[in-house]
């Protein structure tokens, strides 16, 4: 059996969902992603040589400021009032690149995986935004929900191969 698509009518156009009968819960996602880049690029950014300045705080202060916003870019994602959002980027020499968790919460009646999704995305946007004059051929990979906690359809962990 297909499960029943959320965001669809009973015509499957699309709709925002009506959360409004659910009760309020504690909601917490975190997610991860990657941006792949020469070693010779990850060194400039590390000896803070880069042109547009500390790659590693706007890229954070940007997916802070994204996980913020999601309603705004997400068309059918609800405005949420968000208790915390935390974004972390670390240097990866084995990749090499820039590993890149968000963790957001919210007490609410829907989750926040769309939120810390944003969050790393346009942290990751910003890295090869940032480092784009030393390298071009940068990619931007591995973006998925590591972790969502809270609501009904209870908890996820999605942290093999990590």
């Amino acid at each position: 059996m297909t499960p029943k698509l959320s965001h669809l009518d009973e015509s499957g156009r699309a709709r925002m969902v009506d959360v409004g009968e659910k009760p309020d819960t504690e909601r917490i996602a975190i997610a991860y992603g990657e941006v792949v880049m020469k070693k010779e690029t990850l060194d400039l950014i590390r000896a803070g040589q880069l042109k547009k300045g500390d790659v590693l705080t706007v890229a954070q202060i940007a997916g802070i400021a994204a996980a913020k916003r999601t309603s705004d870019l997400i068309p059918l994602c609800h405005p949420l009032p968000l208790t915390h959002a935390e974004v972390n980027l670390s240097l990866n020499d084995s990749l090499p690149g820039v590993v890149i968790t968000a963790a957001v919460k919210t007490i609410g009646k829907t989750g926040v995986e769309m939120e810390a999704l944003t969050a790393v995305s346009v942290a990751a946007l910003t890295v090869y935004d940032m480092a784009k004059a030393a390298e071009k051929t940068m990619r931007i990979q591995n973006i998925r929900l590591l972790e969502k906690h809270g609501g009904q359809s209870g908890d996820v962990v999605n942290r093999e191969e990590l």
